[in-house]
């Protein structure tokens, strides 16, 4: 473990949706989890919120030859930082589900299932984050593809905050939010929770990014920040394009 970070004037946080680490469908399917090791510490964020992370997967662990030894978190966690993860949902060949990779110490973490139905499993992953003494609550989710079911994720995020978090704790909610309209953004903004006023910070599909699905909203931190990297390196990776916001501390 590599020794603390100096307090910081700016946090850079990122979420980034990386597809399980395959891209492709088929024989034709390729193994991308090696580059997003890179991918991830050329970010150099320091809190990483991951979505579609595989804790195992035992077909594809057989089909591809370099297939990581260790859970995908662990593998794609920079030298010096912690790796936090949780499962969403439990399939017929393995597991999957959230993540967080923090340069700052983890000072405790938890899971909520917020599925709304049985087609879809899906949680949030909470991490409590030492940054130089003060305490930031980081909340990584990935949301349904139902609109009304992500509505109800949304009331049920605000009823696990605001059981969770301590009043006035500056609180980080990033992922994939599966949701490119304002409803969402309207419902976070009535319990205090807002984003950049950003109109390009387009995320997907990587490929051609035409809507954002994913997003970075705050409470108690001061925004300076928003960019997404692009380039062919990217679109490679996943279907979606990571989103680094920066705060003033």
């Amino acid at each position: 473990m590599s020794p603390s970070p100096t307090a910081p004037d700016i946090l850079r946080i990122a979420t980034y949706n990386i597809h399980k680490g395959v891209q492709g469908i088929g024989p034709a399917r390729r193994l991308e989890i090696h580059n997003l090791g890179h991918a991830v510490e050329q970010l150099d964020a320091d809190i990483v919120c991951l979505q579609e992370v595989r804790k195992l997967h035992r077909r594809e662990a057989q089909y591809f030859e370099r297939w990581p030894d260790v859970p995908q978190a662990e593998f794609l966690a920079p030298e010096g930082y912690e790796a936090v993860y949780r499962t969403n949902a439990f399939t017929r060949h393995g597991e999957h589900g959230n993540a967080l990779l923090s340069r700052w110490p983890v000072v405790g973490h938890q899971h909520e299932d917020i599925s709304d139905h049985r087609f879809e499993q899906r949680g949030l992953l909470h991490v409590e984050v030492d940054i130089a003494g003060r305490c930031v609550h980081v909340i990584v989710v990935h949301l349904g593809l139902i609109p009304g079911s992500r509505v109800r994720q949304v009331a049920r995020l605000q009823q696990f905050i605001e059981r969770e978090v301590p009043t006035g704790a500056p609180v980080v909610v990033a992922g994939d939010f599966n949701d490119w309209g304002a409803q969402i953004t309207r419902m976070l903004w009535g319990f205090g929770l807002y984003e950049f006023d950003a109109p390009r910070a387009f995320t997907f599909p990587a490929r051609l990014p035409l809507v954002q699905l994913d997003h970075v909203y705050v409470r108690g931190l001061e925004p300076i920040g928003l960019q997404v990297p692009r380039g062919r390196i990217w679109w490679r990776m996943s279907d979606h394009l990571p989103l680094i916001a920066e705060f003033r501390v």
